[in-house]
């Protein structure tokens, strides 16, 4: 009888991650640093190898499915002295618990079961037109698999995530999904045992209270199944960011500050991040990013390049919007009442669903005639540039795209309990000083990006 090989293949990073990022403990990460990912042909056994930072020497991790379906270590050795023996051991062993032909591999134990997003719990008519469209168009196949891996580790402490996730809530708990990826990624422990604020995280004895809100659309402008992309003309946008937008991400804003967590037993003594995302109409995201830090500051900036081609900024002080009724509001969140509480703001308006999708694709979850491209707009590394600089390119496995690529956070010049920047090394830190904005900006930082994507027949 022919006996066919086991094959063990090297696979990316990105790949690894999409399977077991959730399930690692995030303390790991600061004393070890895994070098090399492995899987066997169908996905059902994966393994690294990781360098230990204190001894200097290797170990081999290798993972499998358990009784609910998340992946977790099945068998370690560890006090290798090179990589070249870690790798044959490894490659060794993953063969061998292949060949047993276990799929899964029963634990025990307490395990936090956690969401299925996909099996129907509303009726079709009650069914959000863009969780059809995520369960059902090929194009958003990447997004789909990888919403399907990480959803087995999200707890729902509402228990009615899954119904508003198909139906009314897509957005907002697409937001909140997306947020759960950016902490982990950033080494948090996501904790999510109170109802409210919808997150504690934890790192390096610091917790941080996080609530996540969106400026959601109105009755009046429904989401649909299918919408042409809408591009605004330049005027448009300058004049919706000037009164409109702000007054829209205000309302969500100030509205959090009646809830006052501050006072809540398990946030008291707490830095508390609100975390905001626009899902006001199609595509808001792309042009809408300008009147966040107008509003949480209130100060409005000129510019204009001197004889030497040096960048001079001068400060405009906003005083106020005015709604449709001819009422006024304050402008600058951060020096209303109440809002010393709120230590910072935290914002994306890359937090899509085409996140996801890009996410999935360099993850190796796109279709083999599946083709997506991403384009945008990015800061420029330059402290004499007003502008920003548009990106292309193809999104692949090559791509190293990270959840918290895009993400700002507007520290609150007055906040009793302000956030330790060090805890989120890879964003955008914005903070007000002398009426200027003093921001931190990551090499590659997008304000925005479209996908596109080609499926061949």
């Amino acid at each position: 009888m022919k006996v066919s090989k086991i094959n063990i293949k090297q696979i990316t990073e990105a790949r690894f991650k999409a399977f077991v990022m959730f399930t690692r403990e995030p303390t790991v990460t600061f004393f070890t640093q895994e070098l090399e990912f492995y899987s066997n042909d169908d996905t059902t056994i994966l393994g690294t190898i990781v360098l230990d930072r204190v001894d200097n020497d290797y170990s081999c991790i290798i993972l499998c499915r358990d009784e609910i379906g998340k992946f977790r270590a099945i068998d370690v050795k560890v006090d290798f002295k090179s990589i070249e023996t870690a790798r044959e051991w490894l490659i060794r062993k993953m063969r061998w618990h292949t060949g047993k032909g276990i799929k899964k591999f029963e634990q025990g134990g307490i395990i936090k079961k956690g969401v299925d997003i996909f099996t129907p719990q509303v009726l079709a008519d009650k069914m959000n037109p863009y969780f059809k469209r995520l369960s059902e168009d090929l194009h958003f196949l990447p997004a789909k698999k990888i919403i399907s891996e990480l959803s087995r580790y999200f707890e729902d402490i509402d228990n009615n995530f899954v119904e508003q996730f198909q139906s009314t809530g897509f957005d907002a708990r697409l937001w909140e999904l997306y947020l759960f990826c950016f902490f982990t990624e950033e080494n948090f422990k996501v904790k999510r045992e109170n109802e409210r604020p919808d997150f504690i995280i934890d790192k390096l004895m610091e917790e941080i209270a996080v609530e996540a809100v969106i400026v959601d659309r109105k009755k009046e402008n429904p989401p649909k199944y299918y919408t042409p992309l809408k591009h605004k003309l330049p005027e448009e946008i300058r004049q919706d960011n000037i009164n409109d937008m702000p007054l829209r991400f205000g309302s969500p804003l100030f509205s959090k500050l009646e809830k006052e967590y501050w006072n809540l037993p398990h946030v008291k003594g707490k830095a508390i991040i609100l975390a905001i995302a626009d899902f006001h109409d199609d595509q808001s995201m792309t042009w809408s990013f300008n009147a966040i830090m107008e509003y949480l500051y209130g100060f409005r900036y000129q510019h204009y390049h001197d004889k030497q081609g040096q960048l001079i900024i001068s400060p405009e002080k906003i005083n106020s919007y005015t709604k449709k009724s001819g009422a006024k509001v304050e402008s600058g969140y951060f020096f209303q009442p109440k809002s010393e509480n709120i230590s910072a703001v935290l914002f994306s308006s890359t937090a899509t669903i085409s996140k996801f999708s890009r996410m999935g694709m360099q993850a190796g979850f796109g279709a083999i005639n599946h083709k997506m491209y991403r384009m945008g707009a990015k800061y420029r590394n330059d402290p004499n540039a007003s502008m920003a600089e548009n990106f292309f390119y193809e999104v692949n496995e090559s791509t190293q795209e990270t959840w918290g690529e895009g993400v700002n956070l507007y520290h609150n010049p007055n906040a009793l309990i302000p956030v330790n920047k060090e805890l989120f090394p890879s964003i955008a830190h914005h903070e007000l000083k002398d009426n200027l904005i003093h921001s931190s900006v990551p090499d590659f930082h997008p304000y925005f990006s479209y996908n596109q994507n080609i499926v061949f027949r």
